[in-house]
């Protein structure tokens, strides 16, 4: 059962407390240890707002203890500053106020702060793959949860080019998950590849994410956020895969947007939040279904300066490459992370690897604070943030020329349903 709030505009917090008390109240928390999950600053949610609301029910429920993890993934920790700024406290009411509750990183790299809780076999791999994966998956995430008594997960809910949407038990896997299975889990995305993935309910990853999570023997309660920019237009509470599942199709409605022309050049703007290519890359992910073939698109991010703050070597060794140009040749790449191959192949977009011969689909250029040395060392292009002037490329549409002021979150698809895929795919 689930407790709902929708609008075609915007909920007000009112609405937001009453739904969210509403199934709390259900779960009867006196007493009991709660940890709530939530996102870092790379997704669009208002987490002041929620920060505060969470804590007063919390207390009002008369929890005997609640903390906050945040689920990095593998993102660099927050600093202590980035993390009052993410809940909206000033490092005074941090002190004081808010003395007493926990605001922790996902240590995704430490080992001892993991546990493994299981092991999803090679045959459950392979049918939940359909026959694309055949190995063991160990189930291990942060140890921290066992903790508690009662986890809230704080999910919004987008297209996604992994697991289809975001959110649900994804802020458990790989939200405050080990690199082993965050890795396996991108790269099947990434083998399935994005555009029959995003913006799909039903998928490999979405599957393996929920046997995953099967796994945890903890009560737990998902707050799945349909946002319209930093406000909420819709609120699902309840079970995590039910409200997740409502939120996915109240989603579709909204963060999915059809095209009758695929674009031939785009300007995709990354917004603030995206502080390096690693997450900026989400402004080619939610285009990609969009693009016509032979197209360009750009991505317009002159306040970006790094590829990667915590993968970057590898990138900086491996480069953006289609899909294929990894699985001709795996010898050569199968001793590096899983996850960032995907990564890789997720900005570079699908196209053929034959004879030696890399042919993506449309072709990426950054428009950030990269040098261009290096954007060519890593095998994609380069435009010069300085010369953009965006009234060039606006009121072009009917040329199939289009600016995305804020890119990354809203899918782009045909009109007609046509999804572009790689030769000799099934």
């Amino acid at each position: 059962m689930i407790v709902q709030r929708t609008s075609d505009g915007v909920l007000t917090n009112d609405e937001i407390r009453e739904a969210t008390a509403e199934a709390l109240e259900e779960r009867d928390l006196a007493g009991r240890r709660v940890l709530v999950i939530i996102p870092d600053h790379t997704r669009t949610v208002p987490m002041p707002v929620l920060f505060r609301l969470l804590c007063g029910l919390l207390d009002d429920a008369r929890a005997e203890k609640f903390d906050f993890l945040i689920a990095l993934g593998t993102h660099p920790p927050m600093t202590e500053e980035h993390i009052n700024r993410l809940v909206g406290l000033t490092p005074d009411e941090r002190r004081r106020a808010f003395r007493d509750v926990g605001i922790f990183n996902h240590l995704w790299k430490d080992p001892s702060e993991l546990r493994q809780i299981g092991v999803i076999t090679e045959d459950e791999v392979a049918a939940e793959t359909n026959g694309m994966m055949r190995e063991r998956v160990p189930v291990v995430l942060n140890r921290m949860i066992f903790d508690y008594d009662h986890l809230i997960i704080v999910s919004p809910v987008f297209p996604h080019e992994v697991a289809g949407f975001s959110g649900g038990h994804k802020y458990l896997f790989p939200g405050i998950a080990a690199q082993e299975i965050i890795d396996f889990t991108h790269w099947l995305g990434a083998v399935v590849t994005n555009p029959l993935i995003n913006g799909t309910k039903d998928t490999p990853v979405r599957r393996i994410i929920e046997r995953a999570a099967s796994f945890v023997d903890i009560e737990r309660t998902c707050l799945a956020l349909v946002t319209r920019g930093y406000d909420i237009s819709g609120l699902f509470v309840g079970d995590v895969y039910e409200a997740w599942s409502a939120a996915a199709d109240f989603s579709a409605r909204h963060h999915i947007h059809t095209v009758e022309k695929p674009f031939r050049r785009v300007l995709s703007c990354a917004p603030e939040m995206y502080d390096d290519i690693w997450t900026a890359g989400k402004c080619m992910y939610k285009l990609e279904p969009a693009l016509a073939d032979g197209a360009e698109l750009v991505i317009y991010a002159p306040h970006i300066t790094e590829v990667s703050y915590t993968h970057g070597w590898v990138l900086d060794e491996i480069g953006y490459h289609v899909r294929d140009y990894f699985l001709k040749q795996w010898d050569r790449f199968k001793d590096y992370p899983r996850g960032v191959l995907a990564h890789s192949t997720h900005v570079k977009g699908i196209g053929t690897y034959e004879n030696g011969v890399e042919a993506p689909r449309v072709n990426v250029s950054l428009a950030t604070g990269i040098p261009e040395e290096r954007c060519r060392k890593i095998n994609l292009g380069y435009v010069d943030p300085g010369g953009i002037d965006k009234s060039d490329w606006e009121g072009r549409e009917d040329e199939g020329v289009v600016v995305i002021p804020r890119a990354g979150e809203h899918l782009y698809r045909l009109a007609d349903g046509t999804v572009p895929r790689i030769p000799g795919d099934v």
